[in-house]
């Protein structure tokens, strides 16, 4: 079954579309030139059986992470949010491979923000063994995933926590990060707004943080 997609995935390739999202992602990565909806429809019977059958195939995600065109991390992305009540404590060290191989936004952001988001709310007790090492990383993309894993907490969210991160990587000119930032302080001013602007004032922030984090102020 898991085969089976993969070759349905390659047999639907698009050529034409392909040089225009490999563009897009700054020829990053080769695509096979499958947009969402076509994914979607491709994939749609296979999530609906994967989620029926109950452990994640950690050798599936794995095939799909190895594979050179970019719509098959996709594939695998898809899979592990469809199924993300499967996952275990102990599978967020095999998250943390995904983020840091063939890392870029497009599959980092969801990671952190569906995946890693989730299961540090099932389960604390990995914030402070693995975001807290992520927010120090020298790694810019599990320090992002640090900054954006509690993106949809709302009123859950720690703003201690936030901060904590936040400040941890504010003096820096990467803009992955600095971009992260601001994207988590706008998000959180739709819940605390006052929080948002309280910190904004009085910490010197990257210039790029400041207008991202106070588009909703």
């Amino acid at each position: 079954m898991n085969s089976n997609i993969i070759s349905e995935f390659r047999v639907s390739r698009d050529p034409i579309k392909a040089e225009a999202m490999a563009a897009y992602m700054k020829n990053k990565f080769p695509f096979l030139g499958l947009t969402r909806p076509e994914r979607n429809r491709l994939q749609k019977e296979f999530i609906k059986s994967a989620k029926k059958t109950g452990p994640i195939d950690w050798d599936f995600v794995n095939e799909c992470w190895d594979l050179p065109e970019r719509e098959y991390q996709y594939l695998a992305m898809d899979y592990l949010i469809a199924l993300k009540q499967n996952l275990q404590k102990s599978d967020l060290k095999k998250i943390e491979g995904l983020i840091t191989g063939k890392s870029w936004w497009d599959t980092v952001d969801a990671i952190a923000d569906k995946l890693v988001g989730d299961m540090c709310r099932r389960f604390p007790e990995l914030i402070n063994e693995y975001i807290l090492r992520w927010a120090v990383s020298e790694d810019i993309w599990l320090a992002r995933s640090a900054i954006l894993f509690q993106l949809k907490y709302k009123e859950l969210t720690d703003s201690e926590l936030l901060r904590r991160i936040i400040l941890e990587n504010n003096d820096t000119k990467e803009f992955f990060i600095n971009k992260a930032i601001g994207w988590a302080l706008r998000e959180y001013s739709k819940t605390n707004r006052t929080w948002v602007q309280d910190f904004i004032n009085t910490n010197h922030l990257h210039p790029l943080s400041v207008r991202e984090g106070s588009k909703y102020l």
